[in-house]
C-alpha cells in the first residue's frame, strides 16, 4: 500500500535586492554590438513588454556595481535547501534522497551531488533532472513516488535557475543576435526553491502532496524554445562564432493562438484537464491555483479557459509582478510563500500546472490542506 506524502518544510532564495524592470539593461549590460534593426526593435518594445508581462522587479545573482556573479545554481540551491531543512526541523544528514531540477546543465559532476557535498551529506540517493520549466515538477514527482512507495522516508526536492548567465551582454555573440534571443531578457531571472517531503506525519506542516503529473505532448509540435547546440560537444569558439549557444524563444500573444490551440482548447487547458481527471481533483475545492507561466497575457488566456470549468480567477496565485520569472524554481518559491503566508482550511487544495515550450512538456501537482 502507498503511504501519504507530507510537506515537512519549504525554502526559497532570491539573490540580491529587487531590480526594477527599468534597470534590467543596466545590470545585464548594453547590446552595443547587436544589429541596428534588432537594437531598435528591442528598445521600442521594452515599454510595451513592461505592460504585457506585468513584471515590476527581477532578481539577479549579479552585483549591480561590478556586474560580477555573486551566486551559482549550486550555492542558491544550498541556501534554499538549508532554509527548507530548518523549516522542517530536519538535519541535512537525515535527507535520504536529493532530487534536483533545472532548465539545463552542462557541468560535470552534476548539480545534485554538488548540493549533497555542500550540505555535508556523506551518502544519499540523488537525481539531476533537466527539462526546462517542468524539471522542478519532475524532481517532485520522483521524490513523491519514492516516498509513497516506501523507498525513502525523507527527500529534498530543490530547483534553481541562473538565467542571468545566459542573458548578460558578454554571453552573446551580439553581431548575430535576433529577436528570439532577446525576448527572454525581459522576464527571466535568478533564484532557487526547495521542498522537504516526508512520510512522517509528525513532521507535516499540515499539507499532503496527493498527486504529481508529468507528460509530453510535443511529439508532433515544433520547438518554440531552444538553442542550436548539437547532441555532441563542439569546439567552444565555433559554437560562439555560429551563436549556437544563444537561448531562443519564439513568442505569441496568447495561449489560444494557433501554435497552442488543440481540438478542445489550449495545450495547457487540455493537459490540466487530464491531470484533474487522473487525480480525481475536486475543482470546487481548489483554493489556490499556481500557474507556472512567465507572462501576464498568457496567464489571462489560461484563466479565461479555467473559469469555464469552475476554477475561480480569484484563486490564481502568482508572484510574477514582484519577483519576475525564475523558471523551474518558481513553482517552489511560490509554494514556500503559500505554506508560510496563506491561510488554508482543511480540505482546501493547492493546484499547480505548467506548459513549457521547448517541446511542450507539461507537469503539475495537487496538495491538500
Amino acid at each position: 500500500m502507498s503511504r501519504p506524502v507530507y510537506i515537512a518544510g519549504t525554502g526559497a532564495f532570491l539573490p540580491g535586492d529587487p531590480i526594477p524592470f527599468e534597470r534590467i539593461d543596466s545590470v545585464l549590460g548594453g547590446l552595443t554590438k547587436a544589429p541596428k534593426s534588432v537594437r531598435k526593435w528591442y528598445e521600442s518594445r521594452t515599454i510595451v513588454m513592461r505592460e504585457l508581462l506585468d513584471v515590476s522587479y527581477v532578481h539577479y545573482a549579479i552585483d549591480p556595481a561590478t556586474r560580477k556573479f555573486t551566486e551559482d545554481n549550486v550555492t542558491m540551491s544550498v541556501k534554499a535547501a538549508k532554509t527548507a531543512c530548518a523549516h522542517a526541523g530536519v538535519d541535512a544528514a537525515g535527507i535520504e534522497c536529493i532530487c534536483y531540477g533545472s532548465a539545463h546543465q552542462d557541468q560535470m559532476p552534476t548539480a545534485s551531488v554538488r548540493i549533497q557535498e555542500a550540505l555535508g551529506i556523506e551518502r544519499c540517493a540523488e537525481l539531476s533532472i533537466h527539462a526546462n520549466c517542468t524539471s522542478a515538477y519532475k524532481a517532485l514527482h520522483c521524490a513523491f513516488e519514492f516516498i509513497r512507495n516506501g523507498v525513502y522516508k525523507n527527500a529534498l526536492v530543490v530547483s534553481s535557475s541562473m538565467s542571468s548567465s545566459e542573458l548578460v551582454a558578454e554571453y552573446y555573440n551580439q553581431e548575430k543576435l535576433d529577436k528570439e534571443s532577446l525576448f527572454l531578457r525581459w522576464f527571466l531571472c535568478d533564484g532557487a526553491g526547495a521542498v522537504i517531503l516526508t512520510s512522517d506525519p509528525v513532521l507535516s506542516k499540515g499539507y499532503e502532496l496527493t498527486q504529481t503529473f508529468i507528460e509530453s505532448v510535443g511529439g508532433k509540435k515544433k520547438s518554440l524554445m531552444y538553442n542550436e547546440r548539437p547532441a555532441y560537444w563542439m569546439p567552444p569558439n565555433r559554437e560562439y562564432e555560429e551563436a549556437r549557444h544563444h537561448l531562443r524563444q519564439k513568442f505569441s500573444n496568447a495561449l489560444s493562438s494557433e501554435v497552442f490551440l488543440e481540438k478542445n482548447g489550449s495545450v495547457f487547458f487540455n493537459g490540466l484537464m487530464r491531470m484533474i481527471s487522473s487525480g480525481n481533483i475536486q475543482i470546487e475545492k481548489i483554493k489556490l491555483f499556481q500557474v507556472n507561466m512567465p507572462t501576464k497575457h498568457i496567464i489571462d488566456s489560461i484563466m479565461d479557459e479555467c473559469e469555464k470549468i469552475g476554477i475561480s480567477r480569484s484563486s490564481l496565485y502568482s508572484r510574477l509582478s514582484d519577483l519576475g520569472y525564475t523558471g523551474p524554481p518558481m513553482v517552489f518559491i511560490c509554494l514556500d510563500s503559500i505554506i508560510r503566508n496563506e491561510k488554508m482550511e482543511k480540505g482546501d487544495l493547492i493546484v499547480s500546472f505548467v506548459t513549457e515550450v521547448s517541446k511542450f512538456m507539461q507537469a503539475g501537482y495537487c496538495i491538500a490542506a
